[in-house]
């Protein structure tokens, strides 16, 4: 072979290999929205009968609530279709880190969370309630509250769970496997009131009146609540979906999207108990 067949070799195999470099780079380097573009989906975790959150039509398949509202409008600002990957509170988290889904809605940003996934700024604000048939607890601080007098129900491992441990440690704490089986003491007179969160007060109150009314125990106890994603998420995914969350709450959309889910259950703004502020 001739020096200048040799060069000429030389030079091509070079430039396939600059090729493949260069493409693996690319590929590499593919932002989150590319990725979700390219799919033609935005995929979010879903939690069954989790109203005014999330709710799965049985018949038909479908999803509603203010989160899922969330997800279209965040969709639409991609240029896709939004898919609802059922999931439950406790897999959400790791079915971000799997890459099962591209987002986890509504998370309380606890900070050990915060080792799972990355959060988002939030988009909007809760705060932590006690639901009661028991009037004269309306107007308790947390401080009463932590008292062996009282029996607070709560759901195991949860973020109410969280709350008793730090503020009410001398109160008599029954904990459950499931929410349901803490709003069944309640009911039942087994205990004296449940910890949740705002949201999920004012709907279970509607389903169950025997389990009274939504309390805010002061000082309020005022949570961000976040959209998770994977830790190794790139910069442009990440800021967009901060900029969306602090953007639409910052223009009241949010807030419209979540009365919007407390519809179905005669909920209004007016109803919100006294102290809450959506907003923080």
């Amino acid at each position: 072979m001739t020096f200048l067949k040799r060069l000429a070799t030389g030079v091509a195999a070079a430039a396939i290999a600059l090729g493949t470099s260069f493409g693996a780079a690319q590929a590499q380097d593919k932002s989150k929205v590319d990725e979700i573009r390219d799919r033609g989906v935005l995929r979010i975790a879903g939690i069954l009968n989790e109203d005014p959150y999330f709710s799965k039509d049985p018949r038909t398949g479908e999803w509603r609530g203010f989160v899922v509202e969330m997800g279209k409008d965040m969709a639409t600002e991609l240029g896709v279709e939004l898919e609802v990957v059922e999931s439950s509170w406790a897999n959400s988290i790791l079915d971000v880190q799997s890459g099962k889904v591209d987002l986890a809605f509504a998370l309380t940003a606890l900070p050990k969370r915060a080792l799972s996934v990355h959060f988002s700024a939030p988009t909007y604000y809760n705060s932590f309630v006690i639901i009661s048939p028991k009037e004269e607890l309306k107007g308790k601080t947390w401080a009463d509250l932590n008292d062996p007098a009282y029996t607070i129900a709560v759901d195991l491992g949860s973020a109410q769970d969280q709350i008793t441990k730090a503020y009410l440690p001398k109160a008599n704490i029954l904990r459950f496997k499931t929410r349901d089986e803490a709003v069944l003491a309640v009911a039942t007179g087994k205990a004296d009131a449940i910890i949740n969160t705002v949201f999920n007060g004012m709907v279970m109150t509607t389903k169950n009146a025997a389990i009274g009314e939504v309390y805010v125990p002061t000082p309020i106890l005022s949570s961000p609540s976040v959209v998770g994603m994977a830790h190794d998420s790139d910069e442009i995914w990440r800021g967009f979906v901060s900029a969306w969350a602090d953007y639409n709450r910052r223009v009241g959309n949010n807030q419209t999207w979540i009365l919007k889910g407390l519809e179905p259950f005669g909920i209004t703004i007016d109803d919100l108990p006294e102290g809450f502020d959506i907003n923080g």
